[in-house]
């Protein structure tokens, strides 16, 4: 016993365990807990109690309607009117390349600088399986190119249609493309990449992106990249780094494919025609293909080049573009971004 209220206990004595409050016992009812009552000082256990087989149901069953679609979803994921898929080659499109390619050789135009236009052409428009055509077509030629030197060249020019129309069409496109493909000729393609970026490569790297840039920009780049950056300050420094520097600037001189400068002024004329609704940018990089010619980066040995870099050169590249646009869709226009197809009425 205490002598006093609050004063300590006796020798020889426990102090007493408070015994739980009814608000207590509720809690510990309510959270399932246990109160233990040997303790000097009460402690609370939490009961753990394995979950009931219908609970595992329950999570399984939410895990697999989480890896399925429904069949309304994938039929609206698919539907016609969203054109989910590529575009089929025409049964005439061999024959417009043949008509590009003999206007080609007329003008003197070499196999290079018109099968990099029509490949991005190709590209822009979602048919690897034109693109396929495209290549039989140029080993039908009488002085036909080396397959895998072509197959290459068609592969490296889509990747760099990524600046252009984005990652999507380019993976799609080169993976049906490989698969429409001779396999001998496909597996004699270099297979090693070019372009990985490591600590020791950077700077070059963003040095060969920044001097593509001004070539192409001259004597606007600065205050362009200034534009730029009033849209987003992370816009210019992704379009240098990420594009210029890492994609559309050729690799370092050990690589076994390159497209350079000339050809890249192509695939980006070629994509922005095709895509339609970037006027703007289609007559920069026309500037930046002359460019190239009047600041000496122009590669000596593209037949034609010169030509391609003058007002009536320019007028036959876009013409050429236009005309495999309506081969590829026979008469119906880009495929890029030409909006959905008639739908009666949309479900919201």
């Amino acid at each position: 016993m205490s002598d006093k209220a609050g004063g300590k206990a006796s020798s020889g004595e426990k102090p007493s365990s408070p015994s739980p409050s009814p608000s207590s016992r509720a809690l510990s009812k309510e959270l399932r807990v246990r109160v233990d009552q040997n303790s000097p000082r009460p402690a609370l256990h939490v009961i753990t109690k394995k979950p009931s087989k219908r609970h595992h149901q329950s999570v399984n069953n939410e895990n697999d309607n989480m890896s399925k679609l429904s069949e309304p979803l994938k039929h609206l994921i698919n539907a016609a009117h969203a054109l989910p898929g590529y575009l089929k080659a025409p049964p005439s499109i061999r024959s417009t390349y043949s008509r590009i390619a003999n206007s080609a050789r007329d003008h003197g135009v070499g196999i290079p600088a018109w099968l990099t236009m029509a490949t991005a052409t190709t590209m822009t428009m979602n048919s690897p399986g034109s693109m396929v055509e495209l290549y039989h077509l140029t080993q039908s030629l009488p002085s036909p190119p080396p397959p895998a030197e072509t197959a290459g060249l068609m592969r490296e020019v889509g990747l760099k249609c990524i600046s252009f129309n984005g990652i999507p069409r380019t993976i799609n496109c080169l993976g049906a493309f490989r698969e429409g493909m001779p396999r001998d000729v496909f597996d004699s393609i270099p297979s090693q990449p070019s372009r990985k970026l490591e600590p020791n490569t950077l700077t070059d790297s963003i040095s060969r992106g920044r001097a593509l840039w001004d070539s192409v920009y001259k004597p606007f780049e600065g205050k362009l990249l200034d534009k730029l950056a009033q849209s987003h300050p992370n816009l210019p420094v992704h379009i240098i780094n990420g594009h210029y520097s890492n994609l559309l600037s050729d690799p370092p001189a050990d690589s076994p494919i390159k497209v350079g400068r000339v050809l890249t002024s192509l695939v980006a004329i070629a994509c922005l025609r095709a895509q339609t609704g970037v006027g703007p940018q289609v007559t920069s990089h026309v500037f930046g293909l002359r460019k190239a010619y009047a600041d000496g980066t122009a590669e000596k040995d593209i037949e034609g080049g010169e030509w391609l870099a003058t007002d009536e050169g320019n007028q036959w590249i876009l013409n050429a573009i236009d005309e495999i646009v309506q081969g590829l869709t026979e008469g119906r226009g880009t495929t890029f971004a030409p909006g959905m197809g008639a739908k009666l009425q949309a479900k919201l």
